[in-house]
């Protein structure tokens, strides 16, 4: 029996029973299938339309599709010659779609796959009008450029150098002083094992490296590009004689910022004219040090952050996940829409002023009053047409994961990411209440104890304590991890609770020990050299991470892992640790548009209406 015809006006949907049809379980290992498809039909050159559904196969099922080729080939109407290559469809006349009559439901499918596949391609040639518009995006974060005018001078505090050891090489074409004093303190703080000493010690191993480099000439500068640093342009200067400097009384000469604001205001003197082998420059002084700007701005001197540590100059820039549709995409802002089905999924070749702007694995949603709303994800980017896949819809009861069904678009976005076997890594971003623990926790516990997709739920956090520390905890390392992993149990609680039933209170016990012998928690403190095979991890309080404690715990995955990241940007509660610099904030621009990546932020809370308006108004 052929498949009915597909959408052809306004991205009309699938009806509730094909929503409602079985989809095919997919398998691991299939990641690549896709390229090899790809590649067979760029080989085999223009071929006519090809979107059959065969249940046998991953893909679509070639094998099937492959004697129907001919006969399909014969019925196309001669004016509509094949240019598309295999998988696409051909462009008709407006006037004349490839359709084919509707003799039997969806449901027939599984019954019949022997068939081939009613296809409707739509062309839409848009109207005299003006030049279409893309609707509005977050600009994507670009390099900077180097400056074009005169380079600078940075002076460096101290904690810069213990803060981020490589930031001799990040500022381009720029020259770096060090004054005597900051030799000094970096000596202070290189005895131990923090991260503080650790850095301290790599900054005294690369200035050794450039001292000692081959016709180094301190006096001169050294050269910064000498290590293998290309992209550093400049030159480091010591302070190799005392400087005429002279400070306000109320300013202790003593103090060690004190004297590095007297260097500044030496060379910002000494630098302020043209002189011979000492060109014109601007001085600036880079702290991390807010107080030590602030001093610095007071006496009129030059001062700035270190930025380079930020992965965005704004929270508002981070990438969402998901992207509204304009009220006019359909009509104008793509110039062609092609759509066929496969099984109960429905997929769009849209082109445009907006796909230059699509990332993979992004959601996509048009609504619009008085017209069907549609959800879909992008799966695939090439030149200038994009793919669009609609979404299983898990606020319907028949696809409850473990009892939860979701309540809102975001959470539907989220829960086709964690659901997905071809997705391996996942952040969720949101307000307290939006429900990331709990999808998480749901999606886990049915692709390990259902699914058998994972062997175990591994969960840890960062701890670190809104308030004063209670001090050493009792017990292993799990009985130690307890008291930070309240919102575990409270999920969990909720989750044996929904499942058990009418089991009773003995169903309930049996039911709660299952999960419980599912899900180890651990300390991030001891996963350095472990790897995780078939694991769902999950890290929670994702916001309090740096970037490299981050990246210290994703390359713990091995084959067959799947990790999610879940966080609330707004309650960062480690020490000098910003929306920009957090490693949740990272981790998301770094995996922007990877194909085995997803992100979605969240933005209705649903934990209780006391919940939702606190979150507005404290």
């Amino acid at each position: 029996m052929p498949l009915p015809p597909a959408p052809s006006k306004r991205a009309a949907l699938l009806s509730p029973d094909a929503l409602d049809a079985p989809a095919r379980p997919s398998h691991r290992g299939s990641r690549r299938a896709g390229d090899s498809r790809d590649d067979a039909s760029a080989k085999s050159g223009p071929q006519p339309l090809e979107l059959f559904d065969n249940l046998g196969t991953e893909g679509g099922g070639d094998a099937v599709a492959r004697p129907a080729r001919r006969a399909k080939a014969k019925a196309a109407p001669a004016s509509a010659p094949a240019t598309a290559p295999a998988r696409a469809p051909v462009n008709a006349p407006v006037s004349a779609p490839i359709s084919a009559p509707v003799s039997a439901p969806v449901s027939a499918l599984v019954s019949a796959p022997q068939q081939p596949a009613a296809v409707q391609v739509e062309t839409r040639v848009p109207t005299p009008s003006p030049a279409p518009v893309a609707a509005p995006q977050t600009p994507a974060r670009t390099k900077r450029s180097k400056s074009a005018g005169p380079a600078k001078l940075f002076v460096l505090d101290t904690n810069v150098l213990l803060h981020d050891p490589m930031c001799l090489f990040r500022f381009e074409e720029h020259d770096i002083f060090l004054p005597m004093i900051v030799l000094e303190e970096l000596d202070g703080h290189k005895k131990g094992t923090t991260e503080v000493a650790r850095n301290g010690r790599q900054t005294s191993r690369t200035l050794d490296a450039l001292a000692g480099a081959q016709d180094a000439d301190i006096d001169k500068g050294l050269k910064l590009d000498t290590t293998g640093h290309r992209e550093a342009g400049g030159r480091l200067f010591f302070q190799t004689a005392p400087l005429d400097y002279s400070l306000p009384v109320s300013l202790p000469q003593g103090k060690a910022d004190n004297q590095i604001l007297g260097v500044v205001q030496a060379l910002r003197d000494e630098y302020a004219t043209d002189k011979p082998g000492k060109p014109k420059q601007e001085v600036v002084l880079v702290s991390k040090d807010i107080n030590m700007r602030v001093k610095a701005r007071a006496l009129g001197l030059a001062a700035d952050d270190y930025q380079n540590d930020k992965t965005l100059e704004d929270g508002d820039l981070l990438y969402a996940g998901s992207l509204a549709l304009p009220p006019d995409f359909w009509t104008r802002q793509s110039k062609t829409v092609e759509s066929w089905q496969s099984g109960s999924t429905t997929f769009y070749r849209i082109s445009g002023p907006l796909v230059p702007n699509l990332y993979i694995n992004q959601f996509v949603f048009f609504e619009a009053p008085g017209e069907p709303s549609m959800y879909a994800r992008v799966t695939e980017i090439r030149d200038k047409t994009a793919v669009l896949k609609t979404l299983k819809d898990y606020s319907s009861g028949k696809n409850a994961v473990w009892g939860v069904n979701t309540r809102n678009r975001e959470q539907n976005f989220a829960m086709n990411l964690l659901m997905d076997p071809e997705i391996d890594f996942v952040t969720l971003t949101g307000t307290a209440g939006t429900g990331k623990t709990l999808m998480a926790l749901a999606s886990g516990l049915t692709q390990v104890l259902d699914d058998r997709r994972y062997t175990e739920i591994i969960m840890t956090r960062a701890t670190v304590s809104v308030g004063e520390d209670i001090g050493f905890l009792p017990g292993t390392e799990e009985e130690k991890m307890g008291p930070w992993m309240g919102a575990l149990d409270d999920n969990l609680e909720f989750l044996a609770k929904g499942d058990g039933g009418g089991a009773g209170e003995w169903g309930r016990a049996a039911t709660n020990e299952l999960i419980r012998s599912r899900i180890k928690v651990k300390s991030m403190n001891f996963m350095r050299g472990r790897t995780f095979l078939n694991k769902y991890v999950i890290i929670d309080e994702a916001q309090n991470l740096t970037p490299k404690q981050m990246k210290t715990l994703i390359t713990r995955a091995g084959p067959g892992t799947k990790i999610i990241c879940m966080g609330n940007l707004a309650q960062i509660d480690t020490p000098y640790l910003t929306e920009g610099s957090s490693g949740l904030t990272f981790a998301v621009d770094k995996f922007k548009g990877w194909p085995h990546g997803g992100h979605i932020t969240l933005a209705r809370g649903e934990r209780s209406r006391l919940a939702d308006f606190a979150s507005d108004v404290l």
